[in-house]
């Protein structure tokens, strides 16, 4: 997929190789280069878990470092920190299905010039008991998919296993980020930055800094390019990252 396939798609999906490793803060990062861009931009989280009414959730988390123009919204929230589907079913409460998901991204399409559809977990995590998942609402709006991995130790098999059901879905790696570059990476964080392109058969197109999301929305909104590729609309560059870190 080249760089103007990613920058001018209307509709991103936004998923991680697991939970906890960047994906709210890298959501908020594209939100944020998209938008200084002068696009027009919706944050969609189709199920949001562990947070109770009144509380910010992952879009609005997103939204507040990206910048007020950017919409969020939400389909369902479920207050345990659980899978969707057993967040739902211990609440009681409607379960959000991949064709609520694929509708809600296209009638926002219609409004606004780029639409992040942010997952929860990794790509296989449940919606609903029939087992509808991001990757089902991904192929229903034939969206491109943009992968949050981790550093470390461990990260190239969730990686390559992600990209895996993807293709095996007829869906398309837009590439991966680092979601959560650490300000002392240890020898497999720093030899990951050659082999997560190969485990993922995509490109690596960004590496958020460890902390970013602490960081002063207009210090996070200025700094957003540096920390993601051409593909992305930054300036990241993958090699001149690589060779600041030898392995």
């Amino acid at each position: 997929m080249g760089n103007e396939a990613v920058i001018g798609t209307s509709i991103l999906v936004i998923t991680g190789t697991g939970t906890e490793i960047g994906k709210t803060v890298t959501t908020a990062a594209v939100a944020a280069v998209a938008a200084a861009a002068g696009r027009s931009v919706a944050v969609l989280k189709p199920a949001q878990t562990g947070v109770r009414r009144g509380e910010r959730g992952d879009a609005d988390e997103a939204a507040r470092l990206a910048g007020a123009p950017v919409t969020a919204r939400e389909l369902a929230r479920y207050p345990e920190p659980l899978a969707p589907a057993t967040a739902a079913r211990r609440s009681g409460l409607p379960p959000v299905r991949p064709e609520d998901v694929a509708d809600a991204a296209a009638k926002l399409a219609v409004e606004h010039d780029l639409v992040l559809v942010e997952g929860a977990g990794g790509l296989l995590v449940r919606f609903d008991e029939e087992g509808g998942t991001l990757a089902d609402a991904a192929r229903l709006l034939d969206a491109p998919v943009l992968v949050v991995a981790s550093a470390g130790l461990g990260t190239l098999n969730t990686t390559e296993l992600t990209a895996r059901e993807l293709r095996g879905r007829g869906l398309v790696p837009a590439g991966v980020v680092i979601g959560s570059w650490p300000g002392e990476p240890d020898l497999a964080s720093r030899c990951n930055l050659a082999d997560l392109p190969v485990a993922a058969g995509a490109p690596l197109v960004g590496a958020v800094p460890a902390g970013a999301g602490g960081l002063d929305p207009l210090d996070f909104r200025a700094r957003a390019g540096s920390w993601l590729a051409a593909e992305l609309g930054g300036v990241w560059d993958a090699g001149a990252f690589k060779a600041l870190y030898p392995a």
